[in-house]
């Protein structure tokens, strides 16, 4: 009989993470009694609207062809640090467009947790990685308040055109805090506000300022900034001790 897909076990962790197991073990009693008691979701937040989160159907907007033309994808990625055996997370991963290319850098001793609200998104994943013969992506499917990530593990949080869209910024931000491992960095990558002519809704972009207020305000400090993508911010965020 054929060795079963590591994706197989792999979607095991996830589902066993949605009955209130963490990776590392039983999630403890004190972040459990803290999820129980999420306000419900904003509307606003520090002055900013927060936006919609994108339906799956739209997924394949994700993958366009002409993303790298617009985006220079492949420039980001060069500037993101990520090196073979290190713990990634794709947060808000969709379909996998970064998640396996994130996982293809971390090679087989890394692995990449891919994070998504929706599981039509993280089964699109599943479905592309199996074909590219991928099987170091951990699928997690996260909440509105809560990415359940294993405490201290991950080198590398990213998130790419997602963070806006967090209807509970304060609980998602604190819970990839305590995710961090030692040193680990958060990266945001948004469309640029402050340039009118980055095609996209008003709503789904965000300043530079006004992103820096927001993690800063969690307790963040901004680390470094990659400014030559086309489109985005790229941000650079460890914890502030």
């Amino acid at each position: 009989m054929r060795e079963p897909s590591k994706w197989i076990w792999r979607s095991v962790l996830a589902v066993s993470l949605l009955s209130g197991w963490a990776a590392a073990g039983a999630r403890s009693d004190e972040t459990q009694v803290a999820e129980a008691r999420v306000p419900p979701q904003l509307t606003f937040y520090m002055g900013r609207r927060i936006a919609r989160t994108m339906h799956f159907t739209g997924a394949e907007w994700l993958i366009r062809d002409e993303r790298e033309r617009e985006e220079r994808c492949s420039l980001m990625l060069a500037n993101l640090g990520v090196r073979p055996g290190m713990t990634v997370c794709d947060m808000g991963c969709g379909n996998g467009f970064y998640s396996l290319q994130l996982a293809r850098m971390t090679g087989p001793a890394g692995q990449v947790l891919a994070v998504d609200i929706q599981p039509e998104m993280l089964i699109m994943l599943r479905e592309r990685a199996e074909k590219a013969n991928i099987e170091n992506i951990t699928p997690i499917l996260g909440s509105f308040h809560s990415p359940r990530l294993p405490a201290g593990m991950v080198d590398l949080i990213l998130l790419v055109d997602v963070y806006h869209e967090f209807s509970h910024p304060e609980h998602m931000l604190a819970a990839m805090r305590r995710s961090l491992a030692p040193g680990g960095l958060i990266v945001l990558v948004e469309y640029r506000e402050e340039d009118p002519t980055v095609p996209i809704r008003p709503l789904h972009k965000m300043s530079r300022q006004q992103i820096v207020k927001e993690m800063t305000g969690n307790g963040f400090k901004l680390a470094k900034e990659f400014d030559k993508l086309p489109w985005q911010h790229m941000m650079f965020f460890g914890i502030d001790e």
